[in-house]
């Protein structure tokens, strides 16, 4: 409803001084949520205020025209003035219109100026932002960081820290213990720290929280009415959703003091961005990795962001598209943090172009210059589709956003269809060589499901070194035992060489006379034999007498082998017998009857 404005305190410095820019706004009593709700609609010929004439601190204007940034989005430019007052508030605008900025930068403006009303820094934080998911948490820790770049604080620069779960919990500790100002993370492990007290939230001034809504589909609620216990009652209190289900707008009664609602909108504004076109195609399920490898080979593709239903589904088709030839990297929720943020940082450096992921990436992800969008499967439900599609066509840009259907998830689409009313209730059946598939994308004709990387060419003026010759090698292959070959064969092709270097490495020992034919014979192999056991019995007689045989034929054999110069083995020692195994020595050792006899008589 349109009529004067007469509003609140807390609304009339953004009427009063930006009515001459702003083409409508709109002020309306909202008893169920808010004391107020303001929006505003901007025309085509409305410009952007900067932040320097919205009163921002001049480090942080200055940090933020060093990455290109220096005039206000809508939801900007409505909430700045708000928020540097202190007030609380609700956010409400689609995904990619610069949330993130509309809180952060009044949030370091509060705490890094003494009269804002916070208590002055002394290395406790002094703001808290809570956000759902880790990716989320990294990116929003990175943005502030670039805008606090040049504030300080008692000690030096403003310190922000990401707290977040699949880290170790010591680096997390140790940074809190050296002192922060503000603090960014996801529930649980902003709860474990402080129930662990290492995390201090008694100072907090500024509260932010985040895609509330996503926070809760992910069933955070319980946790963050716990951590907004913990916090001051007197504090500043932000809340910034794409949506504003019910269980959103009971915490917002209940934790929020007298909040304006804030919806920046631009005329006929639909919940997607109309700068990206939408195209939905019927797809066979076992043709839709052969209908994705096409549409990667459009001509004005850039990076890309395919998602996918569950984490197997994601991990499949990446690895899909790698073996394809594509420059490919997967975000799920069965890889570990750590290859997480290095494919997300891969994709942002252009490392990677296609980036395969569920739907833990889909909100809040800032990527520049995503071009095109694949819903690999139907998504559950219109809001899944939004925050999707919006990871393209972000800040003014236009985009592409490609959904596959099956069959059996044409319900579901229609049911899509119907609440965000895109006009497309029956997709039409497509496969990967339909015509209307290359009109629509702009494929190339010709092109296949498989890319081949051009191999490099070598350039003509390039200086062409020839690698040397090598040397042939001489390996000596006999086997040898104790320096003498065994089989007494030498290598003809090294004979030569292995006779120089045996000659040349031999011992006195091994220097030994060859036999009388010219051959060297190996030692003979010593026997050993069991030491019997039991009494002095006609079978031991026997054995110690063929024992004492074999001993003088191997003393005998030995004499022989010294004789004709081979190595001589080590004489074996004789066994002696026992005292009590007869009562005298046997002359002769070949027979033990006579003593027997003797004995009996």
């Amino acid at each position: 409803m349109d009529r004067p404005v007469r509003p609140t305190s807390c609304a009339r410095d953004v009427i009063t001084r930006k009515a001459r820019t702003l083409s409508k706004i709109t002020v309306d009593q909202e008893p169920g949520l808010a004391e107020t709700l303001l929006t505003a609609e901007l025309d085509a010929t409305h410009t952007a205020p900067t932040f320097a004439e919205l009163g921002v601190r001049a480090e942080i204007v200055r940090a933020l025209g060093e990455i290109g940034i220096e005039r206000t989005f809508a939801i900007q430019e409505l909430t700045l003035p708000l928020a540097l007052a202190g007030e609380d508030l609700i956010g409400q605008a689609r995904t990619g219109m610069g949330k993130t900025f509309g809180f952060g930068v009044p949030l370091l403006h509060r705490i890094a100026t003494a009269e804002s009303g916070t208590t002055p820094l002394d290395g406790t934080p002094r703001a808290l932002i809570i956000v759902p998911t880790r990716e989320l948490c990294i990116q929003v820790t990175q943005d502030l960081e670039n805008a606090s770049k040049y504030l300080t604080n008692h000690q030096g620069p403003l310190r922000v820290a990401s707290i977040y779960g699949g880290r170790p919990y010591e680096a997390q500790i140790a940074a809190l213990r050296s002192g922060v100002d503000v603090v960014v993370g996801t529930p649980g492990r902003l709860l474990d720290l402080a129930d662990q007290q290492h995390l201090i939230l008694g100072k907090i001034g500024v509260l932010v929280l985040d895609e509330a809504d996503e926070m809760l589909d992910l069933g955070f609620l319980p946790d963050i009415e716990r951590i907004l216990g913990m916090v001051p009652d007197k504090r500043q209190t932000m809340l910034f959703s794409a949506t504003m289900p019910g269980p959103i707008i009971t915490l917002a009664r209940t934790f929020l003091t007298r909040p304006t609602h804030i919806r920046a909108e631009e005329p006929h504004d639909s919940a997607v961005h109309d700068r990206t076109a939408q195209f939905v195609y019927r797809a066979h399920a076992l043709d839709k990795s052969e209908l994705i490898a096409r549409i990667l080979q459009a001509e004005s593709r850039g990076a890309t962001m395919i998602f996918t239903r569950t984490k197997r589904t994601a991990q499949k088709v990446a690895d899909d598209l790698a073996e394809r030839g594509f420059s490919v990297g997967a975000v799920h929720g069965d890889l570990g943090q750590i290859a997480r943020e290095k494919a997300l940082t891969k994709f942002r450096k252009g490392a990677i172009d296609v980036l395969v992921a569920t739907d833990v990436a889909a909100r809040g992800i800032d990527i520049d210059d995503v071009t095109h969008v694949i819903n690999y499967q139907c998504p559950e439900d219109e809001k899944t589709y939004v925050h999707r599609i919006g990871r393209t066509g972000r800040a003014g840009r236009t985009g592409v956003a490609v959904t596959l259907i099956d069959w059996d998830e044409l319900n579901r689409w229609s049911s899509i269809d119907n609440a965000l009313g895109l006009g497309i209730p029956e997709p039409v059946e497509t496969y990967s060589r339909s015509p209307h598939l290359y009109a629509d994308l702009g494929i190339p004709e010709g092109v296949t499901g498989v890319i081949r990387k051009a191999k490099p060419e070598r350039d003509p003026e390039a200086v062409v070194v020839e690698r040397p010759a090598r040397a042939p090698r001489k390996r000596n292959r006999r086997r040898t035992r104790g320096g003498q070959p065994i089989d007494g064969t030498p290598n003809v092709a090294d004979a030569a060489d292995t006779e120089a270097l045996a000659d040349a490495d031999a011992t006195p020992s091994e220097q030994a006379p060859a036999d009388a034919d010219g051959t060297d014979k190996p030692a003979r192999r010593r026997r050993r034999r069991r030491k019997p056991t039991g009494d002095a019995t006609d079978n031991t007689a026997s054995d110690e007498s063929s024992t004492e045989v074999s001993d003088d034929d191997v003393a005998e054999e030995t004499g022989a082998s010294d004789e004709t110069g081979t190595e001589r083995p080590a004489r074996r020692r004789r066994r002696r017998r026992r005292s009590g195994e007869g009562d005298a020595p046997a002359e002769d050792t070949g027979s033990t009857a006579e003593p027997a006899a003797a004995a009996s008589a």
